[in-house]
């Protein structure tokens, strides 16, 4: 979770070493730190306390847990998932966080909504470490039956390399390190999704070594903290379009993703292979029943605080026979009892008079309780209205809209198929 090469948005922001694209094994726990990132606070905790969703027992009994995490996010298609059952397996790609919520957004507004306009809003999956999608055929499957094959390939451009040194190009600057005979390479700076860069690496040098790969000299790995730089240099007779279609059939740098809409509905009881539409749909009602639940838990607790200041304001209208019969009580459960007997306040109105000082006993304290109380009529009055309207329920949903808001730009690029020649 703290990887970004596997999630879009990592869920966890990590210090140290989790790995990396090479299959490094992490550091051991003593050597990092972890916290949780920013989407997965505000997307998956901020509701936590409001009542959204059901605790249950942890392993040993001694603390209680979620059930499930009040997620105001469809985390299972931004980040994807991988899992495999008994006699069952999913594999969902990761999306595009902006994509995926104005696809929800839309949704919302029309549930009629056709499958291509949907598909325009989300067209593919987002991968983290990009690439090119070739084609949306496979795309579409995956979407409207639940299963598909993704292919997916490497982002490469063309550089020309000095024997003694190379071109370095960053930021439309141009600096030759050094000068001599010049060759073509091809640099690749994006890799497809899950693949192991240093298996391709040995792989490829293996395939040129056996002579399945012809017109490469050299391959080398230059990467580093600002992101992946594979050079291939090209023999000075190479066809750099062969050698780039060879590399392409023959080794990783182009691969299939097989996607499987496998979920668990049903509030996690029953296992389903999803469709696109099926799965928002999905992510909609349960954040339907998270947003009334919450506003329920709300509304119950104003209700409560409404119930209090009532109470405290009575008790201001009388304060100079409470005294006195706070005065006569022989220790502070007699005053309560003689408070509920003789004025007929409730428990936590007894109490919170009993709680009163000398200040709240001003005018301006009298004042500021007139004010809560009317401001938490207000809010009573818009909740009970909100709980009474399915439609205003889902239209608190949309400010998912928001959340989206930013830098959430797709990774993948999309690309049209290569036609086969006869």
């Amino acid at each position: 979770m703290a990887q970004d090469f596997v999630m879009l948005h990592p869920l966890i922001k990590g210090h140290g070493n989790f790995g990396s694209v090479d299959d490094d094994p992490p550091a051991a726990m003593r050597y990092t730190e972890a916290k949780l990132s920013t989407i997965s606070q505000e997307a998956l905790m901020e509701d936590l306390r409001d009542g959204t969703v059901d605790f249950a027992p942890n392993f040993d009994g001694s603390e209680e847990e979620p059930v499930v995490l009040p997620s105001s996010l469809p985390m299972l298609l931004i980040n994807g998932a991988t899992g495999i059952a008994v006699g069952m397996a999913t594999n969902i790609p990761p999306h595009c966080l902006s994509e995926v919520v104005d696809g929800l957004v839309a949704l919302v507004h029309n549930p009629n909504l056709s499958d291509d306009e949907l598909l325009q809003l989300i067209p593919a999956p987002d991968f983290p470490t990009g690439g090119q999608i070739l084609g949306l055929e496979g795309a579409r499957s995956l979407y409207l039956t639940g299963q598909g094959s993704i292919t997916v390939r490497a982002t490469f451009h063309m550089e020309t390399l000095s024997s003694s040194g190379r071109t370095v190009e960053k930021a439309n600057q141009t600096t030759t390190l050094s000068t001599g005979r010049l060759r073509p390479a091809i640099v690749v700076t994006e890799l497809p999704y899950m693949t192991n860069k240093a298996s391709l690496l040995e792989k490829m040098a293996d395939a040129v070594n056996d002579k399945r790969l012809e017109g490469i000299s050299d391959i080398r790995d230059e990467s580093d903290r600002d992101g992946i730089r594979i050079v291939i240099e090209l023999k000075r007779d190479a066809r750099a379009d062969v050698v780039v279609n060879n590399l392409f059939e023959k080794t990783a740098l182009q691969t299939s993703f097989s996607g499987n809409l496998l979920a668990l509905v049903d509030e996690g009881m029953q296992p389903k292979r999803l469709t696109l539409r099926e799965a928002l749909q999905e992510f909609i009602r349960f954040r339907f029943s998270t947003l009334r639940r919450r506003a329920t838990h709300q509304l119950q607790r104003l209700e409560t605080r409404e119930h209090v200041v009532e109470g405290l304001e009575r008790a201001l209208a009388n304060i100079d026979d409470i005294i006195a019969r706070m005065k006569d009580s022989k220790d502070g459960p007699a005053a309560k009892a003689s408070l509920m007997g003789a004025f007929g306040f409730s428990d936590p109105q007894a109490d919170a008079i009993l709680a009163l000082t000398l200040r709240r006993l001003t005018g301006l304290e009298a004042e500021k309780l007139h004010s809560e109380r009317r401001e938490l009529n207000e809010r009573i009055v818009s909740l009970k209205a909100l709980l009474n309207d399915d439609a205003l329920v889902q239209g608190t949903g949309v400010k998912l809209q928001e959340i989206s808001a930013g830098d959430a730009v797709a990774m993948v690029d999309i690309v049209p198929p290569p036609v086969a020649n006869n």
